[in-house]
């Protein structure tokens, strides 16, 4: 039995790929991801967060984004795409193509079974690398559960959750809301039994 050398691809290299491809990858250290397909429930908690925040913002001056606009968290490292972000401040890109930003204030994470941890873990490491990322949501799409973290003056995160559809999520860094019943309005926990 042989072992396949990995193929490592440097940052400019995944970009130029990545621009020209008919689906997302993510990159990771050297290494390039392919990106599922998410479910039907991801999709609509996604739809539903961005409606709500779109909806809070909409006079401000923060913008909200979903899943398909790149973030580089740092330039060898981490490009990803969140499920939903906010910028409360002018839009930061990588490079003249505009579509890698890199000051994201909030993001929002749907967690599938393959990401959870990942999402949990190492993805959240990196994104607190940057100085611009305040707020980090992690939004359960098998029941009703949300996690929430809150970058504090003193660089530590405060955490909070909840698994009740009549709780609020209080986003203080963008002044904005989530009801948990809207997060899951129309989402059938039922189907996924």
């Amino acid at each position: 039995m042989s072992l396949q050398p990995k193929t490592y691809f440097t940052p400019e290299e995944y970009l130029e790929l990545e621009r020209k491809a008919d689906y997302k990858s993510e990159y990771l250290n050297g290494e390039i991801y392919a990106m599922g397909g998410a479910s039907p429930h991801h999709v609509l908690i996604v739809t539903n967060i961005v409606s709500e925040l779109r909806n809070q913002l909409k006079n401000r001056p923060c913008m909200v984004y979903s899943t398909d606009l790149r973030v580089q968290v740092s330039p060898k490292g981490l490009y990803t795409y969140p499920d939903v972000l906010v910028v409360c401040d002018a839009p930061q890109f990588s490079d003249q193509h505009r579509d890698t930003l890199t000051n994201p204030t909030l993001i929002v994470e749907v967690l599938s079974k393959s990401t959870k941890d990942y999402d949990r873990g190492e993805k959240f490491e990196q994104y607190r690398t940057l100085k611009s990322f305040k707020e980090y949501v992690l939004i359960a799409q098998d029941k009703y559960h949300a996690e929430h973290f809150v970058r504090q003056s003193d660089n530590t995160w405060f955490f909070s959750e909840t698994n009740r559809l009549e709780d609020i999520l209080e986003l203080i860094t963008i002044g904005c809301h989530l009801k948990m019943s809207e997060v899951y309005d129309k989402v059938d926990l039922l189907e996924t039994k």
